[in-house]
């Protein structure tokens, strides 16, 4: 009888010490949890802050390139200088104030892209084709609401100029704005000069500009393709906007 006792007495012993050993690992495992819980929110908060300045230098570079860009325009067409400061005067309003945000709306941009499209045509010869197209849902619910990076559309449009032969009538630049299904679109196309083109130095800025800001900002939310098609050079950006917003509220 004592055994048995003796028995039970040392199987309620061993329960009791699995008892405090388990509790003891899942405490540990959940003080695990929180400490990596709270690493990955530093972490996040430090990727942020390093995306937001990497963000500011780039568009600290992006501002003065496009500024001096416009000048060149206007200043070797001085003949249509009035109608291009009319739409110097809104491009600037764009860069100084809705450029300082951290996003802008589609329909934003976009009109900005246009005024900037306007400026460019004081370069091209009146036989020079040049097609602009809007294909736009505006009752998509994102199309007015500020989820666009500001000055998105710059590099696409610029490139189109610098390369396409402004005064040669067979030449032509398309460009095409998008907003449907929740997701911002443009495509800008080109036919190639014969004659080369003159690089400067410290050129090639908005390109790199461009894709770091998409990656910077859009992750995998946005595709960019560029590539040449019988002498057409063809430029198409797509933001999926709904899935962007989407990351962006759960990750907070």
């Amino acid at each position: 009888m004592q055994e048995s006792n003796n028995i039970t007495y040392i199987f309620l012993i061993i329960i009791l010490l699995l008892v405090v050993i388990i509790g003891f690992m899942v405490y540990q495992l959940v003080q695990v949890r929180k400490a990596k819980n709270e690493v990955d929110k530093n972490f996040y908060a430090l990727e942020m802050k390093v995306n937001d300045l990497q963000l500011e230098t780039l568009e600290s570079k992006l501002n003065p390139h496009l500024f001096k860009n416009i000048l060149n325009s206007i200043q070797s067409h001085a003949y249509q200088t009035y109608f291009a400061l009319d739409k110097l005067a809104n491009v600037l309003d764009y860069i100084l104030y809705e450029s300082k945000k951290k996003f802008v709306t589609a329909k934003e941009e976009i009109d900005f892209a246009l005024n900037l499209i306007e400026i460019n045509k004081i370069k091209i010869s009146p036989l020079f084709e040049l097609k602009i197209k809007k294909n736009i849902d505006v009752e998509d619910k994102l199309y007015l609401e500020p989820l666009l990076a500001p000055l998105i559309s710059i590099d696409l449009i610029e490139n189109a100029f610098k390369h396409a032969d402004l005064q040669n009538p067979d030449a032509f630049i398309s460009v095409i704005f998008e907003f449907k299904d929740n997701a911002f679109a443009m495509t800008v196309s080109n036919k190639i000069s014969d004659k080369k083109v003159l690089k400067k130095e410290k050129s090639g800025i908005g390109n790199a500009t461009l894709e770091n800001r998409l990656r910077i900002i859009y992750k995998n939310n946005f595709k960019l393709d560029r590539f040449v098609e019988n002498d057409i050079y063809i430029a198409h950006l797509k933001i999926n906007l709904l899935e962007y917003k989407t990351e962006m509220f759960t990750s907070r």
